[in-house]
């Protein structure tokens, strides 16, 4: 059994005319809900034995926020440019090619990816991830190489609704 923790990165501000896209930094509601909800992850026991990010600021400070309240060395996270640039098919790749030691796997993404992947796994129906929304997915697999569409089951799906 695998399991995947996907999470769509809290809330940012909007980027100035010297901040783009890339370098869009939490706001204040982002910084309240990040540790809002990884603290109830940490209630539920949740242990990540890796962490995987897109590079982006948002999406580092909302993963950077999980691994200090769940106690995952910051220096471990792996930033990996194809979470920001690529679609559900490569989030699919990336799981695919983790090693089989990790049993417990987390990531940081953004919208409309990250719910395309999550509904990618588990044929769901979740329109789109609220901003610091958590998706649980178990796979019944001995090996990332075998997970495929559909192979996963939707455990839950959380969100911060105080901070939307």
């Amino acid at each position: 059994m695998k399991t995947i923790y996907i999470v769509r990165h809290a809330k940012a501000g909007l980027g100035g005319t010297h901040t783009g896209d890339f370098d869009r930094k939490l706001n204040e509601v982002g910084l309240k809900a990040a540790h809002f909800m990884a603290e109830l992850l940490e209630q539920r026991g949740v242990v990540p034995e890796l962490v995987l990010s897109s590079p982006a600021e948002r999406a580092i400070n909302t993963a950077e926020i999980f691994c200090d309240i769940l106690r995952y060395p910051k220096e471990r996270l792996e930033k990996r440019m194809e979470i920001y640039e690529g679609g559900a098919g490569r989030l699919l790749t990336i799981l695919q090619q983790i090693a089989d030691t990790n049993k417990t796997v987390m990531l940081f993404g953004h919208n409309p990816t990250i719910s395309s992947f999550s509904n990618l796994l588990a044929v769901g129906d979740i329109d789109s991830l609220a901003t610091c929304g958590v998706v649980r997915i178990d796979v019944a697999v001995d090996s990332w190489r075998e997970v495929r569409p559909g192979s996963g089951k939707l455990i839950w799906y959380e969100f911060p609704k105080r901070y939307q």
